[in-house]
């Protein structure tokens, strides 16, 4: 038996763009021992030393945190927990966004197979974020928020146009030819994409909040490291995501037996160690665990955003980042990891790049049909 206890930090809603909270982050604190039986005696022990109902980091600060930290190590070494941390940069999240609705080869035929369905989509990614600064991308994100489609149309295709008037600052004449067609199609098709949310639920599955939550699923199958192991997944309560969460959950268990491969050289979505038994929700004053947690997401937020550390807090966070997983969802991530891949990649022999070309010419036939 597994048991994990998730919380999460920078919440700011539909605000994508809030200066003081830039990222959201999940943690997720792991063990084999309900931390609520094996870590109650010493956390009320500690409680009292710090004369508190119960450990909330925010309020400690990092001196009183620093206080009781080795306490809490020689808890986790005795129990083995570990701590993994799960992050989307909200800014980005909105160009990401846009480029996952507006250039999906699916939904807009004027976009290349590859340049969606391959890592090649990370290389158009980042050419078009080039294009975008602050204000577009807040007016990018208030068109998928917008129910109204004429509303949401006008907002999209400002941005459309906008982004338009910029590509020719792109060195890359394939990356220009492709931005510009994918965006031109996209303006005289709006009801096609389908780029607003119609209904507040959609507007919840879109939000950094739940794409973060994919992530903690999939940190949670690699833990679990084997199907049909049991485990109990305690999810901090709040009114806004819970359900999504939960409906988020029970879908990944439906589809666990076979792995999604989205398309070549893309990651696999791996879910057969998908627990079966529904999440738990559970307010952090009810939960030892979830009162661990939320000082290791604090602690961790602190250390990422620079911030100084007393001594004990710089050996908490050294000692974790030891056994941790963590992972962000940023256009500085996607870009790292897309040259990483591509400096991977074995030399083409002259038969690959026949057949590359010959693909090429049957895609781009297709493609330039459709263009404006």
């Amino acid at each position: 038996m597994m048991y994990f206890y998730v919380d999460e930090t920078g919440h700011t809603g539909p605000n994508l763009f809030d200066e003081s909270q830039p990222v959201l982050s999940y943690g997720v604190l792991s063990c084999k021992n309900d931390l609520n039986d094996v870590t109650s005696e010493t956390i009320l022990k500690l409680r009292k030393k710090l004369g508190v109902e119960r450990l909330h980091a925010a309020e400690l600060g990092m001196q009183r945190l620093s206080d009781i930290s080795d306490e809490i190590l020689a808890l986790q070494k005795r129990f083995k927990f570990r701590f993994d941390i799960w992050q989307v940069n909200k800014k980005d999240h909105a160009i990401i966004s846009f480029y996952d609705q507006t250039f999906d080869q699916g939904l807009n035929p004027a976009v290349t197979w590859s340049s969606y369905w391959t890592p090649l989509r990370y290389v158009l990614l980042i050419k078009l974020a080039h294009l975008f600064d602050d204000e577009l991308a807040k007016k990018a994100w208030a068109a998928r928020l917008e129910a109204h489609d004429d509303r949401s149309y006008a907002l999209f295709s400002e941005v459309c146009q906008t982004l338009l008037s910029r590509v020719h600052a792109l060195s890359d004449a394939r990356s220009r030819t492709l931005i510009t067609d994918g965006l031109r199609w996209a303006n005289a098709n709006f009801k096609e994409l389908g780029y607003n949310c119609k209904q507040n639920k959609e507007k919840l599955r879109i939000m950094p909040n739940m794409v973060g939550f994919q992530s903690v699923i999939h940190g949670i199958c690699s833990r679990l490291n084997g199907p049909n192991r049991k485990a109990e997944i305690i999810v901090d309560q709040q009114s806004q995501f819970n359900t999504t969460q939960k409906e988020l959950s029970e879908f990944y268990y439906q589809v666990r037996e076979q792995p999604w491969e989205i398309g070549p050289g893309l990651p696999v979505m791996d879910l057969r160690n998908m627990p079966a038994k529904p999440l738990v929700f559970q307010s952090s004053t009810k939960n030892i665990g979830l009162e661990l947690v939320d000082c290791y997401l604090w602690i961790f937020k602190q250390y990422m955003a620079k911030k100084e550390l007393p001594k004990q807090l710089e050996r908490f966070v050294y000692l974790n980042s030891l056994t941790a997983r963590t992972s962000i969802i940023s256009l500085e991530a996607i870009y790292e990891r897309s040259v990483e891949q591509f400096e991977s990649l074995p030399e083409l022999t002259a038969e690959m790049m026949r057949k590359s070309r010959e693909f090429t010419a049957i895609e781009e036939e297709r493609r330039l049909k459709h263009c404006i």
